[in-house]
């Protein structure tokens, strides 16, 4: 059992109160996830050729700490002095110009104990073990502000409790997943995900949903197609969560085992896995409040 949320502010006068909001509804979904937390924020994109990435120092749960200030040398020697970077406790942001799969390949090659969270334009994704209580306030996410997030609480039944096996999951620039619920074949689609090129790090099941989708994406099909073709490709029981640059979409299996609830407003559309995480966003009472139905797709994006 795990609890996922999802935010998306339909008006921009409201971005600067998304981490505060993103916390409250977090802070409700403790009891369905004591494990580990986590979040992704869409904010503003990065200028010119650079990309975002969130790093993560795996270390953490062993309680080892790591140099940053090594890495942010490093990572200026090897990509130029316009590189940014941001120590953020056991992670750090850098806007860096190169690509995701040559900063991977480059970490893997200098600091094997660091891992890219997440990479793109606008994507930023932290997590870690703790209650959501602490993990807010360990990245300060109340401070945070942008477009749209989702975020994860995790109680471990499939994997281990590490950061690393936490949510959300990200295999591709500005695409991540949170997922409540299991599947029964993620280890044939782990197999053959790596077969095509797709980097997976650990053994959750949860990577493996967000790996099909990117490769889907790959494939050239768009979030929509993906997630329908998924309906048949991924066995067992889930509410899938999935944003990207643009907006968020929320989908459950064919049988719609796994508690979901949606609500929407004029200035806003959320989601979680129970409405009191929904319950305290301003002007609720005004919103058309509705359970999603098994197998159907619901979608949001920014105007064009």
């Amino acid at each position: 059992m795990c609890g996922i949320v999802g935010l998306f502010l339909k008006e921009k006068k409201l971005e600067g109160h998304l981490g505060s909001y993103l916390s409250d509804m977090l802070i409700e979904m403790t009891e369905r996830g004591p494990d580990s937390v986590g979040f992704a924020i869409y904010d503003q994109p990065t200028i010119g050729k650079q990309i975002k990435c969130t790093l993560l120092n795996t270390l953490v749960d062993s309680g080892e700490e790591l140099n940053w200030d090594e890495v942010r040398q490093a990572l200026k020697k090897q990509f130029g002095n316009d590189t940014k970077f941001e120590e953020k406790g056991s992670h750090a942001l850098i806007s860096v110009e190169t690509d995701t799969n040559t900063l991977n390949e480059w970490l893997n090659e200098n600091f094997p104990h660091i891992n890219v969270n997440g990479s793109g334009r606008v994507i930023e994704i932290y997590k870690e073990k703790g209650l959501p209580k602490d993990v807010i306030a360990s990245f300060n996410l109340q401070s945070f502000t942008g477009s749209h997030a989702l975020g994860h609480t995790r109680m471990a039944t499939e994997s281990a409790v590490t950061t690393g096996h936490s949510h959300p999951f990200s295999t591709g620039d500005d695409i991540c997943l949170v997922h409540n619920g299991s599947l029964s074949n993620h280890n044939r689609w782990r197999e053959k995900l790596r077969k095509e090129g797709i980097v997976i790090s650990t053994d959750n099941d949860s990577e493996v949903a967000a790996a099909y989708f990117n490769w889907r994406l790959k494939q050239g099909d768009d979030l929509n197609t993906a997630l329908t073709k998924a309906l048949d490709d991924l066995d067992g029981f889930y509410t899938f969560a999935i944003g990207t640059k643009d907006g968020f979409a929320v989908m459950r299996d064919n049988i719609g085992c796994k508690p979901a609830v949606i609500a929407e407003t004029d200035q806003w559309v959320a989601m979680a896995s129970e409405f009191r995480a929904i319950a305290m966003l301003p002007g609720v009472e005004n919103a058309s409040i509705w359970e999603p139905e098994p197998g159907k797709i619901y979608s949001w994006h920014k105007a064009a």
